[in-house]
């Protein structure tokens, strides 16, 4: 992925953040927009987005990492309509033959089976219960899903079940499902991250084109923990000489709009993400972009990314010390660094079915 992109025409891609549609490296052959050799000018239409369904026959991807403080998580949806720049969760459409640069953002795919498989899922005799997390990949609050209601009729199952969830999103359409989600919240079975990149609005509409405002997440969280659903504000991803100057008042704002609790991420860039992120810094922030690649080769060893267990999410050296330290300072002093409760496994009940008989005792 050293070669250079291949930028897409600007007036084709408005309110994207990734140039190019450059494929991905599973694939033998690139696509190149070309001329066809006629001297006449082509008006081509604008990169709509386009829908796909999926059919899947388990939801629960279960993980292994000492990275993370869960085991297992669930996406309603592959790609994601906020087109967030740094995501990395793009190269995962290469594994669909898709470009992780403007395929992700407008090729999305949903699962509308997602529900009625989790159900099955949730009631085989096999499994375990604990803590599911969703939106660790894609945004389940993404645009469509104001459509497609995947990611509420899931919610609906987690309800019945009593099974704990933990979710992270940017989308406020999470407002909409306060009603599931306080009921949970009120047992000890919900909690939600909000990420948070920036305060800036113009700097994150042209990171994070099609996600809500930050201005408007820091809503959101006031409207959740109004409803008694505990959050965590989440300074992620931090981007080195661009966006970690904002590191304190992030937390402070997260702080004052409800949060109980606060993390951070540095900025990672596995496989393609690192030359879509490069192409994006030399149009938007020219001036900034070699500062910024040393900074990050500097946490990494050289590269632009390493994806060592427990370096990977926040990089090594002085300036990752120096960002963990100023995290750590501020947590205390917000009184964000207190230990959040566990959430609860002990209520876990498949629901009853049409016909099954209750139990005497």
């Amino acid at each position: 992925m050293s070669d250079p992109l291949r930028p897409v025409d600007p007036d084709r891609r408005k309110g994207r953040a990734a140039l190019s549609r450059d494929c991905g490296r599973f694939e033998r052959f690139s696509k190149v927009d070309e001329g066809d050799g006629w001297d006449i000018p082509e008006d081509l239409p604008v990169i709509r987005t386009e829908i796909r369904e999926e059919r899947p026959r388990s939801v629960i991807n279960y993980v292994r990492s000492p990275d993370l403080p869960f085991d297992r998580t669930l996406n309603p949806y592959r790609g994601c309509e906020h087109g967030c720049i740094y995501c990395f969760a793009r190269p995962t459409h290469a594994y669909l033959g898709l470009s992780p640069g403007l395929d992700f953002e407008t090729k999305l795919i949903t699962r509308p089976d997602a529900p009625s498989v989790l159900e099955r899922e949730l009631r085989s005799k096999r499994y375990s219960v604990a803590p599911l997390a969703i939106g660790t990949n894609t945004d389940p609050y993404q645009p469509i899903e104001r459509d497609r209601g995947i990611m509420r009729a899931c919610l609906e199952v987690l309800r019945d079940f009593r099974h704990p969830v933990a979710i992270v999103t940017k989308g406020t359409l999470i407002e909409r499902d306060i009603d599931i989600l306080s009921d949970m919240a009120a047992q000890g079975l919900a909690r939600v991250g909000v990420s948070v990149t920036t305060l800036d609005a113009r700097l994150s509409r042209k990171m994070e084109p099609r996600a809500p405002a930050p201005v408007r997440r820091m809503q959101m969280i006031r409207r959740l923990t109004d409803a008694g659903i505990p959050v965590r504000v989440m300074a992620a991803p931090m981007v080195p000489a661009l966006t970690d100057p904002e590191l304190e008042a992030i937390l402070a704002a997260g702080r004052d709009a409800g949060a109980d609790a606060a993390s951070w991420i540095m900025l990672r860039l596995p496989l393609e993400v690192a030359p879509l992120w490069q192409d994006w810094l030399k149009v938007h922030y020219p001036d900034r972009a070699g500062r910024i690649m040393g900074h990050l080769r500097d946490m990494h060893g050289g590269e632009a990314y390493s994806a060592d267990w427990h370096k990977r999410m926040r990089g090594q050296g002085v300036y990752a010390d120096m960002m963990a330290q100023r995290f750590r300072r501020a947590v205390r002093a917000l009184g964000l660094a207190q230990e959040t409760a566990a959430l609860r496994c002990d209520l876990f009940q498949p629901p009853l079915r049409t016909g099954d008989q209750m139990s005497l005792f």
